[in-house]
């Protein structure tokens, strides 16, 4: 309304100056009717008989009756009209190209989602900056203000035509800057009184992420980095594992910078953890040494499991291996502690080898630095060469209480210790969890030499010590595997197949692929375990691969010395649970590729229930091998940066050969 009323104003103003001017002329002319010209020679001068001076012309002309100058002004009545179509359209196309294509990569930025959407943005735009609405309205001027400028000052555009190209170039400046003027407004969703153009509505591709009355929002929570092909891993994993989400490989978690948002779907490649934020009052009251009898807040409590742990299940990784007493360790173990299948890593990973190398703690680097730098160490223990390794994610080790471990020999002279039992335990939030791992007698025909080591271990191994029972109900004190939640025995069990080396061999050489039942048919101990004299309360996952011994050394081939040992499922992984339904096999194979021992590794991957327990037992504190977890870190860093020099080297080096 107000640039109405200015428009109007200005119209009325040029109106009344243009008769002011005919009036002033008028009068002029008929006073000069009196006036004679006198030829001088060739002088070409004018001279008149009764001139008027410059400062008296105008009053005389004031002082005329109102009559006569109402007659001489002949005004005309003047509607205002629109302003006709502007002459400067090459401007105008060049600032609407220039517009256009700024728009169009900006399109391009914000949303590549539907192409629908920008489609239709950028056509009512473009509709609209081609209106006659927006035209008038980008360049206000007035017919009226044109003429009276180009009659202002004849003597001077005809002196100084320099002067009418400048006019014309600052017209010119004017036209476009009030042109991009224009489409900025339409840039900005300003629209005009005539057609009203209007930018398309941008509908959003997914939910936005519910607002929250805590401090701090999903985002903030964050402990992983994602790679950069931004997978839905939530829905795939989800989908194909039965799974909320997924931990990952360390080798894939270091990628665009990417951080996990529980708005955006596409970014989610995360763990079963998400980080909050500590409250004062939990501050005040928690210690990671005893943690807090209170019920509410507690560092092992409902709630604190709920944020780490949402859907309350644990990735774990269970291994075995025996290394026949090997000094020589594989060059990699990717395939063995991180298989392409599934695409996610674990949150524990436990690891028990039997005749192990010589040097155990080159070991334990090599493992290290195969997992990286998202898990530690939490405890290792080794009874002969037996040895154990517990990792767990380092963001975890906070909900772990003490680790305690103990030994069982089997053998009759103790001071051999090649057989026997070494088991670790510890209490995870409110699960307590259990791990042995056991070198039984070997022999084809010693099965009740093979049961006695297991009835001596599951009475001799003193667990727990300090750790309180998490149901004293439910536990034996002749039976250890009775006193824990959650319970896995895994190891060279030594049981064999009952059957001679030709049906083997001949059974192996039918492609079973993965359907091994026609030589699980012979084995020893899954007869045992159905008549209920050994594991007791035990189950094993359904075996797809072949025997893990015995192996020609480097080789894939099955022994060919003249012993001619028959292959067999020696290797085992076994479990139970207090609870039904707590423990679920996910993945349970072996690993080919590793071939510097006679056995295969076995590896199990287990998805376990977790409960919320009480802040009354002795925390771990957070403690772990700080100083294996450097080591295997540079060795890591190394081994890349060696890797990547002889990339390098190989490219600089290479020659091309013409035939």
């Amino acid at each position: 309304m107000s640039t109405l009323n200015g428009f109007a104003q200005h119209s009325g103003a040029c109106v009344a100056q243009r008769a002011e001017g005919r009036a002033v002329q008028d009068l002029q002319a008929k006073k000069a009717g009196k006036a004679v010209r006198k030829g001088t020679g060739d002088s070409g001068e004018l001279t008149f008989e009764d001139p008027l001076s410059a400062g008296t012309s105008l009053n005389e002309a004031l002082k005329l009756p109102l009559d006569e100058v109402k007659a001489n002004m002949r005004i005309k009545s003047i509607t205002p009209r629109p302003p006709r179509k502007p002459r400067l359209e090459r401007a105008a196309s060049l600032d609407e190209k220039s517009w256009r294509r700024w728009r169009r990569l900006r399109t391009s930025q914000e949303s590549l989602t539907d192409p629908n959407e920008s489609s239709s943005s950028n056509g009512s735009l473009q509709d609209a900056s081609l209106s006659p609405a927006v035209r008038g309205r980008a360049a206000p001027r007035d017919e009226c203000c044109e003429q009276s400028s180009s009659r202002s000052s004849p003597e001077a555009s005809e002196a100084s035509p320099a002067g009418k190209s400048r006019g014309s170039t600052a017209d010119l400046g004017k036209r476009a800057s009030e042109i991009s003027s224009a489409f900025g407004g339409l840039l900005r969703g300003k629209a005009f009184s005539g057609s009203k153009p209007r930018l398309a509505q941008v509908t959003p591709t997914r939910p936005l992420p519910p607002m929250e009355l805590n401090v701090a929002s999903h985002a903030l929570r964050t402990t992983n980095r994602i790679d950069s092909d931004c997978m839905d891993y939530r829905h795939y994993s989800q989908h194909k594992f039965g799974r909320v989400s997924s931990s990952l490989s360390d080798t894939r978690l270091h990628g665009s910078g990417m951080v996990y948002n529980n708005g955006s779907t596409d970014s989610m490649k995360s763990t079963f953890s998400l980080l909050a934020p500590i409250r004062a009052k939990d501050v005040r009251n928690r210690s990671y040494l005893e943690g807090s009898l209170l019920a509410n807040g507690a560092l092992l409590g409902a709630e604190e499991l709920s944020r780490y742990f949402p859907d309350r299940n644990v990735g774990i990784f269970v291994a075995t291996w025996n290394m026949q007493g090997q000094k020589e360790l594989p060059v990699n173990l990717d395939d063995f502690l991180l298989p392409t299948d599934p695409d996610y890593a674990q949150d524990m990973y436990v690891i028990g080898v039997q005749e192990g190398c010589p040097d155990r703690r080159e070991w334990e680097i090599c493992l290290q630095e195969t997992l990286g730098p998202h898990y530690v160490m939490l405890y290792s223990a080794a009874h002969g060469v037996l040895y154990m390794s517990v990792f767990i994610r380092r963001d975890l080790i906070w909900f772990c209480s003490e680790v305690e471990y103990a030994t069982v020999t089997t053998r009759i002279v103790s001071q051999i210790k090649t057989k026997g039992a070494l088991g670790i335990c510890f209490t995870f939030f409110g699960t307590s969890f259990l791990f042995i791992t056991s070198h039984f007698t070997s022999g084809d025909s010693k099965v009740n030499d093979r049961k006695l080591d297991y009835s001596k271990t599951i009475q001799a191994l003193a667990l727990p010590k300090n750790v309180p029972d998490t149901n004293p109900y439910r536990s034996s004190s002749s039976d250890v595997t009775t006193r824990f939640d959650e319970v896995f025995w895994f190891g060279d069990f030594n049981f064999r197949l009952n059957k001679d080396r030709e049906t083997v061999d001949s059974i192996l050489k039918q492609n079973l692929e993965k359907d091994m039942s026609k030589l699980l048919e012979y084995d020893q101990l899954i007869s045992e375990m159905s008549r209920g004299s050994i594991f007791k309360g035990f189950q094993e996952a359904d075996i797809h691969f072949r025997p893990s011994y015995k192996f020609d050394i480097g080789k894939d081939s099955y022994d060919t010395t003249s012993k001619q040992r028959t292959p067999s499922y020696t290797d085992r992984v076994v479990y139970r649970s207090r609870h039904k339904d707590d423990i679920h096999a996910v993945k349970y194979s072996s690993c080919p590729v590793i071939k510097t021992s006679d056995h295969r590794p076995v590896f199990a991957l287990f998805r376990v229930k977790v409960r919320p327990g009480r802040d009354n037992i002795p925390l771990a504190a957070g403690q772990f091998d700080r100083e294996l977890y450097l080591i295997g870190i540079k060795r890591r860093i190394t081994r890349e940066l060696k890797k990547r020099q002889e990339q390098k080297d190989q490219k600089s080096s290479s020659v091309c050969s013409i035939s």
